[in-house]
């Protein structure tokens, strides 16, 4: 069965409202003739998707918020592999790291890790220097680890 890439315009700063809108569309309806969804980093108001055929992917993004179309034009996969070449995040953040922000508006604060979502490469940390701990979800490429729970035995015991 042959594949084909197209480009599906979003409204700028949306494309992971779309992706996830999209996914969980296609897990209720996996006949749908989509096979993939990528959604490039660093790349506003586009992601890409692979399908069967152009019909079936506008069929499927019919309601789907935030989308504004597939460009008419098939995309190459020549295109966009140097799009896909980025290596996977090496998951070095491990739950309890204490970690410092590095961006975004908690920019140098440093947080506890309370909970990580490899496939959303989002993690959930508490501040450590406010009065009240309230759960913060960042991106994991948005901090950087600066302490670890060491892996002794009487750390385990907690």
């Amino acid at each position: 069965m042959a594949t084909h890439l197209f480009a599906l315009r979003t409204a700028a700063n949306r494309e992971d409202q779309v992706v996830d809108y999209l996914i969980s569309k296609l897990e209720r309806k996996p006949e749908s003739g989509i096979i993939a969804v990528v959604r490039p980093h660093g790349m506003r108001g586009y992601i890409f998707i692979e399908a069967t055929s152009q019909t079936e992917a506008e069929e499927t993004l019919q309601g789907v918020p935030y989308s504004r179309g597939l460009l008419p034009k098939e995309v190459s996969y020549n295109e966009i592999e140097h799009m896909l070449e980025q290596v996977k995040i090496e998951m070095n953040i491990l739950k309890n790291d204490i970690v410092e922000i590095i961006s975004g508006p908690f920019k140098r604060e440093n947080a506890k890790v309370m909970r990580i979502n490899k496939q959303k490469e989002e993690i959930v940390v508490e501040l450590l220097e406010a009065a009240v701990p309230i759960p913060i979800t960042v991106k994991m490429d948005a901090v950087k680890v600066i302490r670890r729970e060491s892996d002794d035995d009487d750390k385990s015991k907690e």
